[in-house]
């Protein structure tokens, strides 16, 4: 198998080549379902091809807790088959599909209360070891253990004393969302899938009640083309009921926006060797390790306003910081807050008024003859809903197709990953890269590294860090526009780079080299460097005040003060 890139020149090939031919399935939407699905299509042998609006993961796969998990709340809900899912599928990440994307994490969990607590949480807890265990793919993680007060302040010193009367440590896992996707839909054309970003649906076409296809326009390019399809999947997320829209009915079930917001804090400002999942009065709150930071996450809040830039306000930000410093011997201020970063959760409606409430199963649907949606879910069991959802279309394409076969299918850099870890050492010594950086590389790319190894070969100036972003090479951000589809400076800072939310100056000081190493690759002249950027200082200035108001009306008009580089 060959390993396919995401560059200028395959984007524009794939545009016209899904204009020239009837496709079996066009997939809508570039988070991770729709990503999968375009996977799980190609790889039972459909001609398939996806769009997307704005850029891979743009959406609410590239805001999320970064976590692969089996949903240990949902046992409390006794949502049982939801939770043996989401363990299996995290399983299989983990062993199989991406063990270098995806990582064990340990969460600390403290217990306030002496003997009942422990005796219900530490049920609850071995029971989600026992489920991940049965369904055989939990051995590549320890079991749970009971820790008392002073084992547990030992590998978490940060707690207050008076925080806990002792707790319980167990593992889940977490990813790197965006670069998760973009390494998915990378998978899905090296099987033959035909993807476009910065492509935007502008409507369906029809035959009568059916749909066949898609209009589909260029956003960078500015050409309109007629895409037609067997079926068509929209996989939109919380955009699908503005899709479903374009087809004249909304469909069979509505899908509400949740609102999360996550902080950034450096790893030095909380001592502690374990993630932590504390309990609020509506959800959990996670502080999860990531780097040389802390993600602390979330809010459940319902939200109806700009689902493109979803805004955090100062009152969501002085919720999670009360929350966490609620058990911290040395409280958080905003001033230690590096990052700050909003998503949505699409969830389905109708169940309940309160959105913590709703329902993270999915549904898939077949509105009409030739459009299968397929929406809720969790990240975790993405790959369960693309399964869902080509099963869905198939019964509509007039042909036998085999059935799902990802479960098999590891993503891109998988292979052969765990040898060139194993040989870190000596890659390092035979490039002259630090051992550390050749680390880093493998936990983002896998075996992919070695394109990265031969870009800094060919120009040894690209194995030097980004000035004002040393946890980054400057190959990388060439790497993102080359290989990874990055069209814009957005793209790198924000999403296929995390110096957005890992810096103090959300990537200002790293915005102007960025884009003068994307420029050869992309073609940009002076004056496109020039706006993109000014275009992205904009951003994290209307980023800034949005997070200074005090409720979301007004953070959502202080973010839509920065215009999109490409209005769309």
């Amino acid at each position: 198998m060959r390993t396919a890139t995401l560059g200028p020149k395959q984007r524009a090939e794939s545009l016209a080549a899904m204009a020239e031919r009837e496709l079996d399935v066009l997939v809508v939407g570039g988070g991770v379902v729709g990503a999968g699905t375009a996977l799980d299509a190609a790889t039972r042998g459909l001609n398939t091809g996806i769009v997307e609006a704005r850029d891979w993961a743009s959406g609410t796969s590239s805001r999320s807790s970064k976590l692969v998990h089996g949903g240990l709340r949902y046992l409390e809900m006794l949502d049982f088959a939801l939770v043996r899912e989401a363990l299996k599928e995290r399983g299989l990440l983990l062993e199989r599909l991406a063990p270098h994307l995806v990582k064990p994490v340990p969460f600390l969990y403290p217990l306030q209360h002496q003997g009942w607590e422990r005796l219900y949480a530490g049920s609850g807890v071995a029971l989600y070891d026992v489920m991940s265990m049965a369904r055989g793919h939990g051995r590549g993680l320890p079991a749970h253990r009971h820790l008392s007060r002073r084992q547990a302040l030992r590998v978490a010193p940060a707690l207050r004393k008076d925080a806990l009367v002792g707790a319980i440590q167990y593992y889940d896992a977490q990813m790197d969302d965006a670069r998760y996707v973009a390494t998915l839909v990378r998978t899905a054309v090296s099987y033959g899938a035909k993807a476009a970003n910065r492509a935007r649906v502008t409507g369906f076409l029809r035959e009568g009640e059916r749909v066949v296809g898609a209009r589909v326009l260029d956003v960078e390019g500015g050409g309109e083309y007629e895409v037609h399809a067997q079926q068509v999947v929209n996989a939109t997320g919380v955009w699908t009921d503005d899709t479903q829209a374009m087809v004249g009915e909304r469909g069979q079930f509505h899908v509400r926006a949740s609102k999360g917001i996550h902080l950034v804090v450096p790893k030095d400002r909380i001592h502690s060797t374990t993630g932590l999942i504390l309990r609020t009065e509506k959800s959990v709150l996670f502080v999860i390790p990531w780097g040389r930071h802390w993600i602390i996450g979330t809010t459940d809040t319902d939200w109806d306003l700009d689902k493109a830039h979803p805004a955090a306000s100062s009152a969501d930000i002085d919720y999670l910081l009360n929350h966490v410093n609620s058990v911290l011997a040395v409280p958080l201020s905003r001033d230690d807050v590096q990052g700050v970063y909003a998503g949505l959760r699409p969830l389905l409606a109708g169940e309940s008024d309160a959105t913590s409430k709703l329902s993270r199963e999915h549904t898939v649907a077949h509105p009409a003859p030739g459009l299968v949606v397929v929406a809720g879910g969790k990240y975790t069991t993405y790959r369960v809903m693309a399964k869902d959802a080509v099963d869905e279309a198939v019964h509509g394409l007039d042909m036998r197709v085999a059935e799902c076969v990802t479960e098999d299918i590891p993503l891109l850099g998988a292979e052969g990953y765990r040898a060139m870890w194993n040989a870190r050492a000596r890659i390092a010594a035979r490039t002259g890269i630090h051992v550390a950086r050749v680390e880093h590389l493998l936990n983002r790319y896998g075996s992919m590294a070695d394109e990265l190894l031969d870009l800094i070969a060919a120009d040894p100036a690209l194995g030097e860090p980004l000035a004002a972003a040393d946890d980054y090479l400057r190959a990388e951000v060439v790497y993102a526009a080359s290989h990874e589809g990055a069209r814009h400076l957005d793209d790198v800072l924000t999403r296929r780079t995390r110096i957005s939310i890992e810096t103090f100056d959300r990537g200002t000081r790293s915005a102007r080299e960025a884009a003068e190493l994307m420029a050869p690759v992309l073609g940009w002249d002076k004056d496109q460097i020039e706006r993109e950027v000014e275009h992205y200082e904009k951003r994290v200035e209307a980023e800034r005040e949005s997070q200074l108001q005090p409720d979301d009306l007004t953070a959502d008009a202080a973010r839509l003060g920065a215009p999109d580089i490409v209005p769309l």
